[in-house]
């Protein structure tokens, strides 16, 4: 780490002070005399510069030339993970029109836990707490949310949830999962060499990871084909896997992932596909970076297995925040409230005696007469369906 402690204080002095301020979490060039930072969730210009585009070149190549990669026009983007976790993409010229365009994205530093989401307002208790029933009962979750949203933060989360005595293997692009269990192991993709072979994708880690008898997999992101694998792995006894992806609400996800399922070459037909992803999958969180920069949970939902005479999924959202006002100074005013349906594996929340009566998923009294006055203007409109009912 020392080599690149100088590269950094050589290359990367400009902007030292922001990499160094906890309070930052991305560093944001658009071209060398443009520079933003992330904090608090907030985007900032900062009162920097590189002094020239051959200034912000040599950052980048040497940032690439550690990574073991290469930069340069006829390898205008870069994507490497630094030696303290943190993510760096860079585009160069003339891909990139107003000159170099650089991102590091700062590797957090220790481990979150749901009371470090609780404090922050990202969850509510109870939200928190149901979310570790889903885990001890090895149900099946995907995180969706946008970029920066808090993924990989709710993932770290959820992950150190899983039970000691289980055997957790962790797939990843670029490895920034830090999961804190007794039986972990990680994998990491590896990127072609010079004469483009030697690749190995996360595709391929999970299929050798299915051979390496996981009690439960986990994959960092998932973009790609191997969306099929993972659903496959769900519903051939490996309870409890989870997976991120890019979708704005939760029946967004189903469908993004049904879509990166057929860009395999498995030729299954899509009826097949959808059935086994709704059997696969069994919650959804979704999560949102708000127009305040706070990062949120905004719906926990269920995935019932089954699809309706269209093909449509059926998900009910079990939890919710409902966004109540603003203060102002700007700051989103809400609550995570449970919408009153109760998941249908209640009988197994009862059964394994675990503290989660039916009466926590009560939602509070404002909330049923908001819903009453929706329903009411949805009837006066011609009908269609609720919120939180089969999307």
């Amino acid at each position: 780490m020392g080599v690149f402690e100088d590269s950094v204080n050589t290359f990367l002095a400009v902007v030292k002070p922001y990499l160094d301020d906890d309070a930052v979490s991305e560093v944001l060039c658009n071209g060398p005399q443009e520079i933003f930072i992330e904090k608090r969730g907030l985007l900032e210009k900062v009162p920097v510069q590189f002094k020239d585009e051959q200034a912000l070149q040599a950052a980048v190549r040497n940032i690439a030339q550690f990574v073991g990669r290469t930069v340069d026009e006829d390898n205008p983007i870069l994507d490497a993970r630094l030696p303290d976790g943190s993510r760096v993409a860079a585009v160069l010229p003339p891909c990139s029109r107003k000159g170099t365009t650089l991102s590091i994205r700062k590797f957090s530093k220790g481990s979150p836990s749901f009371v470090d989401l609780i404090n922050r307002g990202s969850i509510s208790k109870e939200a928190a707490r149901f979310l570790d029933v889903c885990i001890y009962l090895a149900k099946n979750l995907i995180i969706s949310g946008g970029t920066g949203s808090g993924k990989t933060t709710l993932l770290n989360v959820l992950g150190s949830r899983i039970p000691g005595t289980q055997r957790l293997l962790i797939i990843e692009d670029a490895s920034e999962l830090k999961i804190k269990t007794d039986h972990v192991v990680y994998m990491e993709t590896k990127h072609p060499d010079a004469f483009g072979k030697g690749a190995v994708t996360i595709r391929d880690l999970i299929k050798s990871a299915l051979r390496l008898r996981p009690d439960r997999i986990v994959v960092g992101e998932v973009r790609g084909s191997e969306a099929m694998d993972l659903v496959t792995a769900m519903n051939t006894g490996h309870g409890g896997s989870m997976g991120t992806t890019h979708a704005n609400t939760p029946y967004d996800a189903l469908v993004r992932l049904e879509t990166l399922a057929m860009m395999g070459d498995s030729n299954v037909p899509v009826a097949a596909i959808r059935r086994q992803i709704s059997a696969a999958i069994h919650m959804v969180v979704q999560i949102k970076r708000l127009d305040d920069g706070s990062r949120k949970i905004t719906a926990i939902s269920e995935v019932l297995p089954e699809v309706d005479e269209q093909g449509r999924y059926s998900i009910r959202d079990i939890f919710r925040f409902v966004q109540r006002g603003k203060t102002p100074e700007g700051k989103i005013v809400g609550e995570f409230v449970p919408t009153g349906y109760i998941p249908t594996f209640m009988h197994e929340i009862e059964i394994n005696r675990l503290p989660f009566p039916r009466e926590r998923f009560n939602p509070p009294d404002w909330y049923k007469a908001q819903m009453a006055r929706e329903e009411s203007q949805t009837k006066k409109l011609g009908g269609g369906h609720g919120s939180g009912h089969a999307a």
